[in-house]
Formats: C-alpha cells, structure tokens, sequence
C-alpha cells in the first residue's frame, strides 16, 4: 500500500470511529474491516517506533541533505548570535538579515534559500503528519509586545490566555513545574525538525513523527511545553507522564493535550504538550 492510500485509510478509520452510532449511518462492510484493522495495526506500530526509519519514509537525496547540512549550519551561527531566548521569536527575515550583516554568520545562499522555502511549503501529510497548519507564511512574524519572557526560564510566551494558563499551573501545582518550552516562530521550529532530520540521515518522516515541520507547530500561535524540575531530557519522553507533576495536571484539567496518547496524526505521544 503505498503512503497515501495508507493516510487516505487513517483518516476514514478515524472519520468512521465518529460516525458509527448515529442513526442511518451504516458502519463498513465485514471485508473491509479487516484491511482497516490491518492498517491501523500497522499505523500505531509505527507510532510506537516513532523514532525508526519506516518503509515508505520521505529521506532526502544526498544533494538535499548537504543543503540541510549547511541551512542548519547557518541557522545555528544565528541563534549563538542572538542567544537562544531570541532566536525563539526570530522570522525568516530576520535570520536573513543576520546572515548579510554579521560575517560569523554570513549569507544564506540562493539554495538554501529556496531549500527553506520548499520545505516550508512542502504538505506534511505525505510525511505521514495529519495535523493542521496553524502558520501559512514562511515569512511569519511574532510582534514582542505580545510576548512575555518568564524568568529563569529562557522562553516567551503569548500574552492572555497562554500566560494565564501557565500562572495558574504553578499557583496549583508550584515550582517543581516549569516552562520547558514556550513561544517558536518558524525559524526555531526549522532548527529543530532540520537538526532531528540530519541525525537521522535526512529521514523527514522521522522528524515528523517527534516534531511538527515548520508551520505546523502549534507553539506558534499560543501552546507550550511543561516539565518537572530534575527530569531533564526526559520531559520530552514518556516518563513524563508517570511524574507526579503530570498525575497533578491531568488531575487539575490542564492535560487537554494536543497530541494524546494513540492518536491518529502521525505523532507520538505528548504529555507535556498543554494546548492552549
């Protein structure tokens, strides 16, 4: 089955889960519900082997991924410029800006230009990404006067509800919870899918498994990440979801969670993912 009839087969798994029990609606046939289990067997295998190159798995050719190599290269140039907090925030233009006026940095090339700009456009789901895109413009920009930055964190957040919600979580649950992960423009979402992509051999599916292409985050528009003080990496694993911190927030209702646990969008699991 090639991919997009695989995805084609996971949306109507998905839509037919909804419409099955309301009057009038026949559910699939008997012969077709075994392919459908099958599919769907396959999908969450898949998910569960998140971090595992997959038959059918979009990898770039060896041109590209020199092109990757050297994007990445001079994106992170930038953000040792501009310090990390900063480079959160950055748009497209900005990095472009830094890179014809600081030397340590230098120009983006017209080819990697246009490798950024393919990307962007690029329509995730034939990486096997089912979910939405909250960004539209490469060429998005994020207004500082309506971010906060939270101390001792090195993030920003959106002003109102983003920031409320994130004052509320720690007057309930207090200062073992923190901001792992807040505010990312299209530029931080960039350096992190093309960095997963290039430790995994250019594997683009892969990375879209773990971390949503660029455009496609919805830390771009008001969600953010959570962790318990000590856990270190591990707040982006698993093991999140058995700390009392994470207990406390599903408890308390905040674990509203964009990417719940065998969910049908092609990403693994996120505890820590509060959505806003």
């Amino acid at each position: 089955m090639n991919r997009r009839t695989f995805l084609k087969t996971i949306f109507s798994i998905s839509f037919g889960a909804a419409l099955c029990g309301i009057p009038g609606f026949a559910c699939a046939q008997e012969a077709t519900r075994a392919v459908e289990e099958k599919d769907l067997k396959d999908y969450l295998h898949r998910m569960a082997n998140f971090d595992t190159p997959q038959p059918g798995d979009i990898i770039l050719e060896k041109k590209e991924l020199v092109l990757l190599k050297s994007s990445l290269s001079r994106l992170r140039r930038v953000q040792q410029t501009v310090g990390f907090g900063n480079f959160c925030v950055l748009s497209f233009d900005d990095v472009l800006k830094f890179g014809r006026n600081y030397s340590a940095v230098g120009r983006f090339t017209e080819q990697e230009k246009k490798f950024l700009d393919m990307l962007f456009h690029f329509d995730a789901h034939d990486y096997g990404f089912l979910g939405e895109k909250p960004v539209d413009k490469l060429t998005a920009s994020i207004p500082r006067k309506e971010l906060v930055k939270i101390p001792r964190t090195g993030n920003f957040l959106y002003r109102g509800e983003p920031q409320k919600k994130y004052m509320e979580i720690r007057k309930e649950l207090g200062k073992k919870v923190y901001l792992t992960s807040g505010v990312r423009g299209v530029i931080k979402q960039f350096i992190l899918f093309l960095a997963k992509a290039e430790a995994n051999n250019g594997n683009l599916s892969l990375a879209s498994r773990s971390l949503a292409p660029p455009g496609y985050s919805y830390h771009g528009v008001g969600d953010f990440d959570v962790g318990e003080k000590g856990l270190g990496a591990a707040n982006f694993s698993a093991r999140f979801a058995e700390t009392g911190t994470c207990i406390k927030l599903r408890e308390h209702g905040y674990l509203q969670l964009r990417y719940p646990e065998n969910n049908l969008l092609g990403v693994r699991f996120e505890p820590w993912h509060i959505k806003v």
